[in-house]
C-alpha cells in the first residue's frame, strides 16, 4: 500500500514538473521580438553611439510618393549619423515606399499605430534598427501660429511631418532640403539623448530651462523645439541657408556616451 502511495505522488510530482516546463517554454516563445524598439526616448543612446553591443546601424526611412524627402536631405542625414556614431560594420539606410496614411491630423498614438503596420526593421543580433516615418499629414498639436515639424517618441522611433515642411517652404522650395535636414538631424539628436533627455548629460548646464530637453545655445542644432515652432523662427533659421550644427557641449555629451 505504501508503495502504491509513493508511486502515485511520484507520478503527480513528475506531471506537475513537466507542466511547469511547458508553461515556461510557452512564456519564452511569447516574448515580443520588437521589445527592444519600444523603450523610452534616449534610453538606447549609448547602444546607438557605440559599437560595444551592436556593430551595425540600420535606419529605415518610410514614406509615400507624396511625402518623400529630398535626396539631399537623406545624404545630409547619413553624413550626420556617420560623423557621430561608432559602427564597425557601418550604417545602412533602407528606404521603404508606403501608401499615404489616412486620418490626419495625427496624434502620437496614431503614429505608433502606423509604425506598427509599416516598420520592418527591428533590433536583433548585432543590428540596431531605427525607424523614421515621413507623414503626408500634420500633427494634431498644430495651431494657427505654431507647427510640429517632427517628433522623436521612442528609443528608436521618429516621425517627420513632411507635408508641414513643404507648406513652410512653398515660397522658397530651394530651402526644403535645409529644413528637412535640420529636422531629421534634430530628432535623431533626441534619440541620442540630447539634450539631457534621461538626465545623464555631462554638461547639463546647457539644457535650456525655458525649453526643456533642448540646448540653450541658440546656434546649436538642438536649440529649436521642433514640436512647437512658429513661422518666424522657421524663417529665421532658413535665412541662414545652412543646416544648424551641434555645439561643442552637445558633441561632448555624445562622446561621453561612446560617440565620436
Amino acid at each position: 500500500m505504501h508503495r502504491i502511495y509513493l508511486n502515485f505522488f511520484f507520478f503527480l510530482f513528475l506531471s506537475m514538473a513537466l507542466f511547469s516546463c511547458k508553461e515556461d517554454d510557452s512564456d519564452n516563445s511569447a516574448v515580443d521580438p520588437t521589445a527592444e524598439n519600444k523603450k523610452g526616448l534616449g534610453t538606447s543612446a549609448e547602444d546607438i553611439l557605440s559599437s560595444d553591443i551592436y556593430n551595425r546601424l540600420v535606419v529605415q526611412l518610410a514614406y509615400s510618393q507624396n511625402s518623400r524627402p529630398t535626396e539631399e536631405a537623406i545624404e545630409n542625414f547619413r553624413a550626420f549619423i556617420e560623423a557621430r556614431v561608432h559602427k564597425s560594420s557601418g550604417v545602412s539606410i533602407v528606404q521603404t515606399i508606403v501608401e499615404d496614411q489616412p486620418g490626419s491630423p495625427f496624434s502620437i498614438g496614431d503614429i505608433i499605430d502606423i509604425e506598427t503596420n509599416l516598420r520592418t526593421e527591428y533590433t536583433s543580433g548585432d543590428k540596431l534598427a531605427v525607424f523614421m516615418y515621413f507623414t503626408n499629414g500634420r500633427s494634431s498639436n498644430d495651431t494657427e501660429t505654431s507647427f510640429t515639424l517632427g517628433t522623436a517618441y521612442r528609443n528608436t522611433s521618429m516621425v517627420i511631418y513632411e507635408s508641414t515642411l513643404k507648406l513652410l517652404t512653398q515660397q522658397n522650395t530651394a530651402s526644403l532640403p535645409v529644413l528637412e535636414s535640420a529636422v531629421m538631424n534634430h530628432e535623431f539628436g533626441h534619440i541620442l539623448g540630447l539634450t539631457n533627455i534621461v538626465n545623464d548629460d555631462i554638461h547639463q548646464v546647457h539644457e535650456d530651462p525655458s525649453q526643456a530637453k533642448h540646448c540653450i545655445v541658440d546656434e546649436c542644432l538642438m536649440y529649436f523645439d521642433a514640436t512647437n515652432i512658429g513661422r518666424t523662427n522657421v524663417r529665421r533659421m532658413l535665412e541662414k541657408g545652412a543646416v544648424p550644427q551641434l555645439d561643442p557641449l552637445c558633441i561632448a555629451d555624445l562622446q561621453a556616451k561612446g560617440g565620436k
